[in-house]
Formats: structure tokens, sequence, C-alpha cells
């Protein structure tokens, strides 16, 4: 879902959806070259094109652009949009419009570099002034050039050009070491370049950046980082002049990397991590916290990782491993908490206090708050001032790919850190009012909960496809997830997609069409509902081959939504109805009963890949389509290919499945049927049609202590247990306040509880249960049907129906039949159309170490398939 970004000042959520206080809090701005009035608080005013302006609150009469005290004047006369203006602007078709004089068309370049006002006559004589968004223009002017245009560092014969995009600037220079060099403008692009010598490599750089920044209402230069960097300095200070193709950076048997073979995305099987909990308590890593943990093939983490990969797991997807801004990247800087931790009691509130007074500058941070997007992460290295990060990401990949794994990168282009004139805003310091989306006032859009850009824009949309192509070549990264992916255009994402794809082994070292991509598809913000254009959503990417993940089924598996008052509202994997808990907000048995069956149904349309065209009968006994069982209001089935949707019960937003498990079970129930229930929620993921993804350690039953917005609470916290002696992260204290006091008085009597603190019994039994899960879904082609009509003809639930058994759920998949049995008690499921088939446990299970699964048994007379209390069973037939 939605994530926060460390701030100054930690400050609560703002709203339902889980939106969040954001970017850092503001500087003061450099010193300005000048100091004009200050500027109007809003730019009510959009330049679209050479052609035409809109104002909105406008008198459609006669106005003017003026530019500067004694600049340029375009005349302004009362128009209306074009068609293609109007699908380019939908937002915009209710605003007055307004056509640029012919005559004044050619003084558009020079207005762009200087304040810039739209200017009227009222009735009664008197002046209205509004700021003027400038993206539109732009694009225009220069981007069908720009486009095409190197960007960043680019080395020919060792001598390196420095380009960067800034039309709207007066001057811009390099900053080379500590010395000044003059930049070249190209007009017909707006790209600033310079050309070195060799003895470049290596130094250090700034562009010096002469603009009118309207946040401020003046002329300002800007000290600025490349947006285009390859390599930085410690806590992104500078950029370096660095060429990733020089062979000192790439590691030994980097060109002639094996990686594993490549696994289509519709029976991709997910592990997603954080570089800093991989390794930041195993004790046998020789680099706690970096990227080199991934080269100690040794180590209790890469043995599970490895053993993971031979049961079926095909990708490591590492949460945002670039360059972010807010954690200090030299580990002198980097404060620790000052406390005794592990001497306070289990449900006790001093750690979570002691933790956040240091959270602001440890070394901990999710990574959702770029800073350079194509540059690896400082704080994750050995040494963070210079290109070890780039070597030793590309020794992570090495790692990943040994162990028989491809490697997903967690990417974040829709927001940055900051705007305006802040420290940690880049883009906007480049090309003031560009790169962010800006609101019908001119505010920047935070809906992301931080500053949004804008990959409508060509610049900003240019940048997120070279960022993506960079990543693949240079560092061999086999897939991208996208964080708010229904924040981008649809055509972003598959213009990404068309760059990969035109990627070869012989050109570029890389086979771009195996690389997957998959994204947060959420419909929501200034954006939503393709207000501004075709987003890339859950609907809207059906059928792209690129996946969304699929939150209907992960809410019917654990019950209730993330945002839930009462963390108790169970579901299918949790209790509902057949095992509740006291929470007063499950309803009575009446109600329990029908939303568990919906559940149920929710559940049938995400085993089939969430398919929106895949037709059964419903709990109700109606013959439906996956479309037409309703998910609040919207259709639960969406995809038109199993590869569409990614289906998982836990992720790193919200509380792992075992604390939201921990919150939802009675509290009576034991550490083995806590176990069981942990196993059986994952397997409505890992058994379904389609990709699906499990947070790492959900295997080994991981905890944040009942934390449900981890992105800044320190290793405490978050760190994977490898050990199951160091158990499993419960109890760890009451979970940060800023995102969990309003559930504290559910938390501590389950923290208090050494119940819920499972042995080692328990995390192994979960461990080896869901390889198991894994080496069924492996071994088994019909897991990997590639198309809705193979899985209408393959896939059956033939139980469904008026009559089917609440908590219980039996799936037929071609020469399989497997059941879900999430009720406390041994359940018989007869299939009468398979009486005297012969079917049997599979071997798989059969031979695996869960003891309680392999006493399920078939009734081959009947056709009946007996399956013990929370368990999912997989026979086959023989």
């Amino acid at each position: 879902m939605l994530h926060r970004i460390r701030s100054a000042a930690r400050r609560p959520a703002v709203a339902a959806l889980a939106l969040v206080a954001g970017a850092a809090a503001l500087l003061a701005p450099p010193p300005a070259t000048a100091a004009p009035p200050p500027g109007p608080p809003q730019a009510l005013a959009q330049w679209i094109d050479r052609d035409t302006v809109v104002w909105k609150g406008a008198e459609h009469t006669a106005a003017q652009l003026e530019s500067g005290p004694h600049g340029a004047r375009l005349r302004l006369v009362p128009g209306t949009l074009s068609p293609s203006e109007r699908l380019a602007y939908p937002h915009l078709t209710g605003y007055p419009a307004f056509t640029v004089d012919p005559r004044d068309r050619r003084l558009a370049p020079t207005a762009l570099r200087g304040r810039l006002l739209a200017a009227q006559r009222t009735a009664d004589g008197g002046r209205v002034t509004t700021g003027v968004q400038i993206p539109g223009i732009l694009d225009d002017l220069y981007g069908a050039r720009a486009r095409h245009a190197t960007l960043g560092p680019d080395f020919h014969h060792g001598r390196p050009t420095l380009s960067v995009w800034a039309p709207t600037a007066r001057t811009v220079a390099l900053e080379l070491d500590g010395r000044s060099v003059p930049m070249r403008r190209d007009d017909t692009t707006g790209v600033w370049r310079v050309t070195g010598t060799r003895d470049w490599a290596g130094k250090p750089y700034r562009y010096l950046v002469t603009v009118w920044a309207p946040g401020v209402g003046k002329t300002v230069t800007n000290k600025v980082t490349d947006p285009y960097s390859t390599a930085l300095t410690a806590d992104s200070a500078r950029s370096l002049v660095t060429d990733l193709d020089a062979p000192e950076l790439a590691p030994p048997g980097w060109s002639r990397l094996a990686k594993p073979a490549a696994v289509p995305l519709r029976r991709a099987r997910i592990q997603e991590l954080q570089i800093r909990d991989f390794s930041a308590e195993d004790r046998t890593s020789r680099h706690p916290g970096r990227y080199l943990a991934f080269a100690d093939r040794r180590s209790d983490g890469m043995r599970h990782l490895i053993s993971l990969a031979r049961s079926g797991t095909s990708y490591v997807h590492l949460l945002p491993a670039f360059d972010f801004a807010t954690t200090p990247e030299r580990p002198a800087d980097q404060a620790r908490p000052g406390c005794d931790l592990a001497s306070y009691a289990p449900d006790s509130d001093r750690q979570q206090d002691c933790v956040t007074k240091t959270a602001a500058h440890d070394a901990y941070n999710w990574g959702y708050d770029p800073l350079h997007y194509t540059v690896p992460e400082g704080s994750y290295a050995s040494d963070p001032d210079g290109t070890a990060r780039t070597v030793e990401f590309r020794r992570m990949v090495q790692g990943l790919n040994g162990a028989g794994l491809r490697t997903v990168m967690d990417v974040v282009y829709n927001h940055t850190a900051a705007s305006g004139q802040d420290p940690h805003s880049v883009l906007d310091r480049i090309v003031p009012g560009y790169y962010q989306r800006l609101l019908d006032d001119g505010g920047v859009a935070t809906s992301t909960c931080c500053s949004g850009t804008a990959p409508e824009h060509t610049m900003m949309g240019k940048l997120v496809v070279d960022s993506v192509v960079t990543w693949a070549k240079e560092y061999k990264v086999d897939g991208f997830r996208f964080d708010l992916m229904g924040h981008h255009p649809k055509a972003n994402i598959l213009a990404v997609r068309k760059a990969l794809d035109a990627l070869t082994p012989a050109k570029d070292g890389v086979d771009g069409k195996k690389i997957i991509l998959y994204g947060e598809g959420w419909n929501f913000g200034e954006a939503a509902n393709d207000a501004r254009f075709v987003q890339a959503t859950q609907r809207n990417m059906a059928g792209t081959g690129i996946a969304t993940f699929n939150d209907r089924a992960r809410d019917a598996v654990r019950g209730g939504s993330p945002f839930d008052a009462d963390p108790r509202v169970q579901g299918f994997a949790s209790g509902l109805y057949t095992d509740p808990n006291s929470s007063k907000e499950n309803g009575n048995p009446a109600e329990q009963r029908a939303r568990l069956l919906h559940y149920q149904d929710l559940l049938k349309v995400g085993l089939t890949g969430n398919l929106a065209d895949y037709t059964f009968t419903d709990s109700t006994g109606h013959r439906v389509k996956g479309s037409g069982i309703d998910y609040n209001g919207t259709p639960a089935g969406y995809a038109a290919a199993p590869g569409d949707a990614l289906a998982y019960a836990d992720a790193h937003d919200n509380e792992t499945l075992y604390d939201a498990l921990a919150y939802k079970l009675p509290p009576r129930t034991g550490a083995a049927d806590r176990a069981r229930m942990q196993v059986l929620a994952l397997a409505t993921a890992a058994l379904s049609q389609g990709p699906a993804l499990s947070q790492a350690g959900s295997d080994l039953l991981r905890s944040k202590s009942l934390d449900r917005n981890s992105f800044d609470s320190g290793d405490w916290f978050n760190a994977l247990h490898w050990n199951c002696a160091d158990g499993n992260g419960f109890g760890r204290g009451l979970p940060p306040a800023a995102d969990n006091k309003d559930k504290w008085p559910h938390a501590r009597p389950l923290l208090a509880d050494p119940a819920l603190r499972p042995g080692c019994a328990a995390i192994r039994h979960t461990a080896a249960a869901y390889r198991d899960l894994l080496r069924v879904h492996a071994t088994e082609p019909a897991f990997g049907l590639p198309t809705t009509a193979a899985v209408q003809k393959a896939l059956s639930f033939p139980l469904s129906g008026k009559d089917e058994t609440p908590g219980v759920l039996t799936m037929r998949l071609a020469n399989l039949v497997i059941v879900f049995n999430a009720t406390p008690s041994r359940q018989d499921q007869t299939v009468r159309d398979l009486a005297g088939e012969r079917y049997a446990l599979h071997p798989v299970q059969a031979h695996g170490t869960d003891r309680t699964t392999a006493t399920a048994t078939y009734t081959r007379p009947s056709g009946t398939f007996t399956v013990p209390a929370r368990t999912v069973a997989v026979f086959r037939r023989g």
C-alpha cells in the first residue's frame, strides 16, 4: 500500500488510506542571485502547448502572459480546447481556454526562462494575476527532441560528456572538483552539455543552475547533483563522473554471469525482503546489513534462501535499493538506541520509545524516499563514498543468481523525497514546476504521501524508462516492482516494457523479454479514475503481461482490511465463523457465515489468477463470472490472463501475516494451530494461478511485534531471525506509538502471552510445510496455465454452491484436487463425479515433514477427500 518516509519530525497518518505526512522538513533555500518581488501564491493558469493557455477562474476575455518586469508579453484571446487537447488534458476541460496570439508564439522560449504571470483586466478596471504552470508548453517546445537525448555522464573513448535538461535555466555551469566549467545550451532540446577530458573520470561534480524558482518568488542559483547520476559521494553530496562500463567496476565473473533459468511471470514465486532486514542480526553473516551479505553463501540467511530456491522460489524482490534521502550513509553518523532493549518486558512501551528517539538518524529506513533513482544506496555499501556501492550491488546480484534466484528491484518513481528548494529536491531545483505533478492551483500533489512526480510529462516519463533500462543493463536486474503504479500512465509502463523488450544478450548482455514487471495498481488521489490519463491500475493493466497486486484475495484470507479500527476482524484463514473470537465487529453467527462464504468466492476468483471472465458457481448457487463477484463495490475479477494479478497474503506493508493472525485468531489458539493457519493462508497464494509473493520470513512465522508500519522502526522490530532459537520477533515490546498506539489495548495482552511466542518446533514446521507447497507448485504444470480458456477448462470448484462447507474450499485442477480446510475440525469433502477415480495425497506431502497433513485420505468408492483441521492437502490422480 502507501508508504511513509522519514521526516525531521514524525507526524501521524492523515487519511483512511494510510496517507501520511511526507517529505523531509523544508530548509532554507540557497542564496539567490536576484531578488524580484515575491511570486503569486497560486498558479491557476496552465500553458499546455504553444497555442493554448487554460486559466481556472478567469473571465473569458482578453488576457496576456507576462515574463518579468521588462520581458516578453504574449497576448491571449478567448478560445477553446481542440479535441486532441481535451484528450491530453481531460481534467482541464471545464476551465476557460485562451489562444496565444500567433504573432507572439516565437516569444515562448524566452518567456519561459523568467518569472511568468498570467494577467487580465477585470470589468471594473482592476487587474488579476496568477502564476503559470509550464509542463505542457515545455513538452511541446522541447519534448519531441529532448526525449532522444542522452543525459548524465556519457563516455566516448574515455572522454565524458555531461548533459542535463534545463530548458528554463538562464545559465548552467558544471562545478567540477571545486571549479566552474561553462556548459552550452542546445536551443532545440533545452539540454546543456559539456565534454571533458579523460582525467575528469572519478571526479565529483554538481550543476550550477540559475533559474526562476516560483516557490520562493526569486531567481536562484542552485547547486544540484545530477538526476542521471551513475555514482555519488557519501550522503549524496556530489555526483561522480563515472562510466558504469569501466572494467574496475565489474566484479570477477560479471561479464559471464550465469543466471538461473527465467521463470515466466505467471509461474513466478517471489520472496520480498529488505536488504538490511536480511542480515542485520544474522550472527553468521560476515557483512551484516550490507549488499555483500548476499555473497555469504554459508550464512543462515543465504542457506535459507538457497533452500527456498531449491523448493521453487524463483525471485527475490528487494525493497528500494536506489539512493534514498534519509539514512546517514556513514556508519559513524548512524545513531543507535541507547537502551538495553532486551531487558524490557515483551509488552513494554520502553522499546518503542527508545527506538523512536534515534529513528530519524539511525541506519534503518525502507527507502521509499528516492533521491537519485539510478545509483545504489550508499548505506548498504562497505564504503558509501565512491563506486564500492556499484561493485557490491553487482556482487549481490551475483550472489542471488548463484543461489538460484533472480532479482527484482522495488522502484519508486511516483514521488520524490522533497520538492521546491528543499536540499533533498533534485529534479525540482533544476526545472522548477516540471517534474512534480501539480494540482489545479499549482500546489504539488501529495496523495502518494510525498511530493508526487508526473510521469505523464515527457522528460519524467523518459527518466523512468532510462533508469529502468540502466538497472537492467548495468546491474542485470531481472524484474521491477513499481510502487504506486496507478499514479503512472499506462503508456509510461508500457514504454518501459517496450524498452526492456528491445534489450538483447548480443547487444546489451541481457534478454529484456525475460524481465518481469509488476506493481501496485491502486486507484486513488488526483489521478484516480483516469482523471488525467489512462492509469496503470489493476483494471487497465489487464492483458498487458504486467501484473498488479491482488488485494481481493489478501483481504479474504486475512479478514477485514488493513485499515480496520479493530484488528480482530476475521477472515477465511483467521477463524471467521468456524473459530470466532470475541470481537463484535465480526457480527452475529449468521452475518459471519454469510461473509465467510463471500470470502470463499473471492478466494475462488483469486485462485484462478483473479480472472474477470472465469465462470463458476458462487456460494449462493448462481453462475457468475469473476467480475461479477463484489469487492467493496468493484468487480473482484479484473485479470484477462493468469499473469495479470499477483497473489499475496502479506507484504512489508501492514502487519505481518503472523501478527495479523495473532490479532484475529482466538487467544486460546495454540502455537501448533497458529503455524497451521499460517501455512494455510500462505497456500492460498502459493497454489494460485499467476505470480505469488510472500514476505521474507513469513515461512518462519515472522513477527514485527504487531507493528503495522515498520518503515522507520529500526532493526529491533524489523530484523529477520533465521535461527529459531532467537524467536520470531514477537514480544519485542509494544510497536511504535505513531502508527500503532490505538491498537495497544489489543496488542498488550497478546505480547505478554508467552504462548504466542512460538518455539522452534512451530517455526520449523511452518518452513518445511511451505517448502512442500512450493515443491508441489514447481512440479505440477497445471499451476502455470497461460490463458483464461485453459483455466476455465482445467480448474473448477466442484462443491461450490448453496451447500458448500463454510471454512472449506475444494478446488479441482487438471489431475489434482486441493482442499483448503480452515476449520478447527477434520472435514470430509465428497466429489461424486470423482467416485471410482484413483487419487492419493501428493507424494511431496505424503513424504513431507508435516505428519498431520500426511494423514489426509481419499475414499475411492465415494470420491471423498478427508482433510485434517487447519490443513491444505493436495491430492493427485494416479
